[in-house]
């Protein structure tokens, strides 16, 4: 008899509960692949249409910002559904446009394109890194949330305010600092889907990507800071 055994979310649970994780994982993992396909097209039309950087920075940061926040709900609220897959990958699009201005910065560098692969190659490096550590790592990170959430947040409030403080200093800061949080929110998002905490794989996927999106573009604009070779 088993009416006296309860299973919570990071124990170990039934066959059927194990297999229902490895499905959320295994969904996750494939929509993140799928959603860097539209990222890529929209950085290149992007940069082909010069869209992102035809915005002032100050129009530029409200759209991203109405944007992304827009998208984020719709996702949220259609993670149940069948419209929940497009809406995510219109965002993926919408994020890719976005980050054009900065791809096309580094691309008129003369080293440009190898300091894209290079970026592209250390957030891989990263990815698999805290893949690998979130199942391994037995212990819960469930309380790692809180403070990850408070960093993104101070975060946001400090890019915000250096839009108009304009210190390439304190940007080179943050920008090492959004790699080691968004870094550290791989491992969370992922252990989180592991342990069954996180059973929409939507949701799970939208929290690495973002992670993922955070990492590459910091990434990219301190290699672009301290590896551009200008003509």
């Amino acid at each position: 008899m088993n009416e006296g055994i309860q299973t919570f979310p990071g124990q170990a649970g039934s066959g059927a509960l194990a297999s229902q994780r490895n499905r959320v994982l295994r969904n996750t993992y494939w929509l993140l692949a799928l959603s860097m396909v539209p990222t890529v097209l929209g950085a290149w039309i992007g940069v082909q249409t010069g869209i992102a950087r035809a915005m002032s920075p100050g129009i530029g940061l409200i759209v991203f910002m109405v944007g992304a926040f827009g998208f984020m709900f719709a996702i949220e609220k259609t993670k149940n559904s069948a419209a929940g897959v497009p809406i995510l990958l219109a965002f993926t699009f919408f994020m890719g446009v976005m980050l054009s201005r900065l791809v096309g910065a580094v691309l008129g560098l003369s080293n440009g394109a190898s300091l894209i692969m290079t970026a592209f190659a250390g957030t891989g490096a990263i990815f698999l890194g805290m893949a690998t550590l979130s199942s391994v790592i037995k212990r819960d990170l469930s309380n790692m949330g809180k403070f990850l959430f408070i960093g993104a947040i101070m975060l946001l409030v400090a890019m915000i305010a250096n839009f108009f403080i304009q210190s390439s200093a304190l940007m080179i800061t943050l920008s090492v600092l959004a790699i080691g949080i968004f870094s550290a929110f791989i491992l969370y998002d992922l252990k989180r889907v592991q342990d069954g905490y996180e059973t929409n794989y939507i949701t799970a996927t939208l929290g690495v990507y973002l992670s993922v999106y955070n990492v590459f573009s910091n990434l990219l604009a301190l290699l672009g800071i301290f590896g551009g070779d200008r003509d």
